[in-house]
C-alpha cells in the first residue's frame, strides 16, 4: 500500500508502527449546527479509508472527536456560545442537538462509526496536563489567565504547511492578542469572561481550551504520542494541523502522526462570478446532508463523493449528482439482474470461466485501492466488470449458481464492504428476489396469454410498464425473456 503523504508532499509505502495495526485519527466536526455536505465528502472519504484498511486485514483504531468547546470566531466568539444565544438554548443543549444530528446523517450515508468519539469538553483534565507539560518546556507562557503556545520555540513550526513564521504574521488566523510574544502565536488556554458560560478551574484560573490542544490531547490518550494516520479536511492544515504538530511534538519528544492524509473541500459555483468557492457554513454556500437526502439515495452522495480521489476538490451540481445516479443505477441493475437469476439457475458452475474474470476484479481493485486508497479507479474497475457482467446474463449462456453467487459475493466486496455502494439491504434487496422475480414471470405469463386472446393492445401495455420500470422482455422461439435495463 501506498500513501500520499502531505507530510512531505509525496507518496511513500505503508509501514504501521506495529505491525499488523493501523491507529488512525480524523478531525470531527463542531457540533453547533448541522451537517452539510463538506463534511460528508471528508467523513466518506475517511469512511473509505477505515473499511479498506480492515478489507485488507489491518486491526483498526479509528478515533474522531467531537469539538463542543474552544472553536473560536475570529473576533474570539465561541461557535457552541453563539449557536445557544441565537437559539435561547443552553450551550450542552445545542452540543447534544448537533451531535445527535451529525451521528444521524453519517448513519444513513452508510459511515461506519468510528471505534471512540471523544468530546473535547469530557477531556479537559488532559489538555491541562499538556499545556503544563509545554509551558515547563519553554514552549508555552502565561499571561492574565491566558496560555499561549510559543511558536519561534519551535524550529520545526509550519513543516505541514510550508509557512514561515515570518510569512503568518499577516496570514494567521490564530487568536490575536496584545500579550502576545508573537502575532503567530496561538491560544492552549483563555481566560473565561464572567458572562462565558463553558468555563472550568485551571492553575491559570477559570477559563477554557484553545481549538488545537484539544485533538493533541485526545490524540495522544487514545493512539499514543506516535501513531500512523491523522486525518482532516485541506482547508485545516492551517493552523490546526500545523499548532497540532508544533504542540504534540513539543510536548511528548516524539513524532506526531507518521501519515497527513488531508481530504479537499467540496465546492459550488459563486452565483456571480461562476468560479468554484468552498461550501462552508460562514459564507451561507451549504446543502444540509439531511436536505441533500431528500432528493438522493445516500449511496448516490457516495457515489458522486468517491468519483474523486479524496485529495482532490470535488464541484458539487445537480448535474454531477444526476450522472452519479445513472452511474450507481448501472451497478445496481446488473446486480439485481445476478440475484434474481439466483432464485431459478441450476447449481453448478456454468458459466463459461467468469469466475476468473471476478478473481481478476478483485486483483485490480486491491491493486488500485492500494495506490493511495483511489476510489474513482475501483469504481472504474466495478464498472468495467458491470459491462461483463450484463453481456453474460444478457446472452444465452446457461449462467450457474456458483457463478451467480460469485458475483453477488465480488459486487457485496468491493462495492460494499469496501466502497459502501451496495448496503446491508441492498445485498438483501426484498429479501432473496423470489417474490420480485415470480412477479414478473406472471405479468410475462398474462402477456401470453393476451397474446393468445389477440388482444394485443392489453400485450403491449403490460410490456410497455415494465419497460418503464427497467424491465426489457425479448419474445424467442423458445418463450420470452427478461431483462433488467
Amino acid at each position: 500500500m501506498q500513501i500520499f503523504n502531505v507530510l512531505g508532499r509525496e507518496k511513500q509505502p505503508f509501514t504501521p508502527i506495529d505491525e499488523g495495526r493501523v491507529g488512525m485519527y480524523v478531525c470531527g466536526p463542531t457540533v453547533y449546527e448541522h451537517s452539510h455536505l463538506g463534511h460528508a465528502k471528508t467523513y466518506v472519504s475517511f469512511d473509505v479509508v477505515a473499511r479498506y484498511l480492515r478489507y485488507r486485514g489491518f486491526d483498526l483504531l479509528y478515533v474522531q472527536n467531537i469539538t463542543d468547546v474552544g472553536h473560536l470566531r475570529a473576533n474570539e466568539e465561541d461557535r457552541v456560545l453563539v449557536r445557544a444565544a441565537q437559539l435561547n438554548a443552553k450551550p450542552m443543549q445545542v452540543v447534544e442537538t448537533y451531535t445527535r444530528s451529525y451521528f444521524e446523517d453519517m448513519d444513513a450515508l452508510g459511515v461506519m462509526r468510528p471505534d471512540i468519539s471523544p468530546r473535547a469538553s469530557g477531556h479537559v483534565p488532559e489538555q491541562i496536563e499538556m499545556i503544563e507539560t509545554l509551558i515547563a518546556e519553554g514552549h508555552a507562557y502565561a499571561v492574565d489567565g491566558n496560555v499561549y503556545f510559543d511558536v519561534l520555540s519551535d524550529d520545526d513550526y509550519g513543516k505541514l504547511s510550508n509557512r514561515r513564521v515570518d510569512e503568518q504574521q499577516a496570514e494567521t488566523r490564530a487568536l490575536v492578542g496584545g500579550d502576545k510574544r508573537h502575532p503567530a502565536d496561538f491560544a492552549l488556554w483563555k481566560r473565561a469572561e464572567p458572562e462565558h458560560i463553558l468555563r472550568w478551574n485551571s492553575p491559570w484560573g477559570v477559563g477554557f481550551p484553545g481549538w488545537h490542544i484539544e485533538c493533541s490531547a485526545m490524540a495522544k490518550k487514545y493512539l499514543g504520542a506516535n501513531f500512523d494516520i491523522h486525518g482532516g479536511g485541506i482547508d485545516n492544515i492551517y493552523p490546526h494541523n500545523e499548532n497540532e504538530i508544533a504542540q504534540s511534538e513539543c510536548a511528548n519528544h516524539a513524532a506526531f502522526a507518521n501519515y497527513w492524509m488531508l481530504t479537499g473541500s467540496l465546492n459550488v459555483l459563486d452565483p456571480d462570478e461562476g468560479i468554484p468557492v468552498k461550501m462552508s457554513k460562514s459564507l451561507g454556500n451549504y446543502i444540509t446532508i439531511k436536505d441533500a437526502l431528500r432528493d438522493y439515495r445516500p449511496q448516490e452522495l457516495r457515489y458522486f463523493i468517491l468519483t474523486s480521489h479524496y485529495s482532490n476538490p470535488v464541484v458539487f451540481s445537480e448535474e454531477a449528482l444526476v450522472s452519479a445516479r445513472s452511474g450507481w443505477e448501472r451497478l445496481m441493475n446488473a446486480l439485481r439482474l445476478a440475484r434474481l437469476r439466483m432464485n431459478s439457475a441450476a447449481a453448478g458452475d456454468a458459466g463459461n470461466g467468469f469466475i476468473e474474470r471476478l478473481d481478476a476484479a478483485r486483483s485490480e481493485f486491491r491493486s488500485v485501492m492500494d495506490d493511495d486508497f483511489n476510489s474513482p479507479r475501483g469504481i472504474a474497475v466495478l464498472q468495467d466488470l458491470t459491462r461483463d457482467v450484463n453481456t453474460l446474463l444478457n446472452s444465452d449462456a446457461d449462467v450457474g449458481l456458483n457463478t451467480l453467487q460469485a458475483i453477488n459475493d465480488a459486487y457485496g466486496a468491493m462495492g460494499g464492504d469496501v466502497l459502501g455502494l451496495v448496503g446491508s439491504v441492498d445485498r438483501n434487496e426484498n429479501g432473496d428476489g423470489k417474490r420480485e422475480a415470480a412477479l414478473i414471470e406472471m405479468l410475462i405469463d398474462m402477456r401470453g396469454q393476451a397474446r393468445a386472446d389477440r388482444d394485443y393492445a392489453r400485450s403491449d401495455g403490460i410490456r410497455d410498464q415494465l419497460a418503464a420500470l427497467g424491465i426489457l422482455l425479448e419474445d424467442r422461439a423458445d418463450g420470452t425473456i427478461w431483462k433488467l435495463r
